[in-house]
């Protein structure tokens, strides 16, 4: 087995382009499209929707009970990027069904929405991952 290390990858046609063979050695997946440009976890109860942990993101807004704004350190190339979530409560056991959803794509942020199912009151949330897919501008 070989160790490769580096600091940088640059694809030989494309600077930016790296293709990578998948499992089964017949297919090929582009390196750079298939990573998570910007994710992060937070707490959506606590003073400010504190952040755990995150990548790309330079920082957080609580908006009000339930909604949120993210904002993206390096800026998507566009608004047409995947953004996906998770909401929850870590301790409670007894929570009524919720749901979330980017409300709002720019470039360089996203604002989330958290809110019940049974009536779609907004509510804060102690666990929500956010993850944006895509081109980095």
């Amino acid at each position: 087995m070989a160790t490769l290390k580096t600091n940088t990858l640059t694809g030989t046609s494309t600077a930016g382009s790296i293709a990578v063979t998948g499992e089964g050695n017949s297919t090929t997946t582009n390196l750079q499209q298939g990573l998570c440009k910007t994710w992060v976890n937070f707490d959506g109860t606590a003073s400010g929707a504190a952040s755990r942990d995150s990548f790309n993101v330079s920082g957080m807004t609580d908006n009000g009970t339930g909604t949120y704004t993210i904002t993206i350190n390096s800026d998507m190339s566009n608004v047409n990027y995947s953004c996906s979530d998770s909401i929850g409560d870590h301790n409670d056991t007894s929570e009524s069904i919720a749901f979330s959803y980017a409300h709002t794509q720019a470039t360089g942020s996203v604002s989330m929405l958290s809110a019940h199912y049974d009536g779609g009151a907004f509510s804060d949330r102690s666990n929500i991952g956010v993850q944006i897919c895509g081109d980095l501008a």
